[in-house]
């Protein structure tokens, strides 16, 4: 989730020790939109999809609105989503779906997942939850790159509960 979350936040990758060929996973914006666009080509051509890819096509699945510009590679490799175009940018909402569902698959930052689940079951909707849980996320990223510290999970739990528990 770290690397993905990284280059949705526009933080530079880092190369670790670790992992394949020596060096932990680091997307970079075009490996993550060539990965949400294959992913669809291969669902949409009945091809076998790795779990991380069929955890993608359902959530590509959730978002027809996004299907176009998931079939162009090559303009999704070249397109540019500023506030100012007014898109909202299929891989980044991809990616924090992605993100969200990793949290909640391994309870972290712990808590994450009793409140999604809380959320969930209020808007009886995970993927209406999910979106919800994105602007938690985003704040809480805006806020950590703003001051300059680390993403505090728990006021990103925290307000994944209001959330659930307001009216």
């Amino acid at each position: 989730m770290a690397a993905i979350v990284h280059v949705l936040a526009g933080v530079p990758a880092q190369t670790h020790g670790c992992g394949h060929n020596g060096k932990m996973f680091q997307p970079s914006q075009h490996d993550v939109r060539r990965f949400f666009c294959e992913t669809w080509q291969r669902q949409r051509d009945g091809l076998p999809l790795d779990p991380m890819q069929a955890q993608a096509a359902d959530w590509i699945s959730e978002h027809p609105e996004y299907h176009a510009e998931l079939g162009d590679l090559q303009a999704a490799l070249e397109a540019s989503y500023t506030v100012e175009d007014g898109r909202t940018n299929p891989f980044l909402h991809l990616s924090m779906h992605l993100s969200i569902a990793e949290q909640v698959s391994i309870d972290q930052p712990t808590g994450i997942r009793q409140a999604v689940d809380l959320l969930a079951r209020k808007r009886q909707s995970l993927h209406q939850a999910h979106h919800e849980v994105m602007e938690c996320l985003g704040e809480m990223i805006w806020q950590s790159q703003r001051s300059g510290l680390p993403p505090d999970g728990v006021a990103y739990i925290d307000a994944v509960r209001q959330r659930a528990t307001r009216d």
